[in-house]
């Protein structure tokens, strides 16, 4: 008999199927009376109309404007080292773990 502590697919399987029926069951409870392409799926802006899609995006730069001024000399500093190739982030990754590994063997010697 396989303890509590072992891994169990079965186990696995049989408790991803229970949820999943719960999900169902709790979904298909859903309104009946809603329509795809009605004015049910307009946005609601308290009553006002709805601006164009493209409008009423709030971009990122305007939404944390003070966060990034206020961490300005930070962000300039930083983006020198962000060139975007993967090869530069995986060398970045790697140099992290690798010190961080020496740091806990070490760590694990003392």
């Amino acid at each position: 008999m396989a303890s509590l502590s072992t891994w169990s697919p079965i186990v696995l399987v049989v408790a991803f199927l229970i949820l999943a029926a719960v999900a169902y069951f709790f979904r298909s409870r859903g309104e009946p009376r809603y329509k795809e392409g009605t004015a049910q799926t307009q946005v609601f802006l308290a009553g006002e109309e709805a601006p164009e899609p493209d409008k009423r995006h709030i971009r990122a730069h305007n939404m944390y404007w003070g966060f990034f001024q206020a961490l300005k000399r930070y962000y300039e500093t930083t983006m020198n080292a962000h060139t975007g190739i993967i090869n530069d982030y995986i060398i970045w990754f790697t140099s992290v773990v690798a010190i961080t590994a020496v740091i806990v063997f070490i760590a694990g010697m003392v």
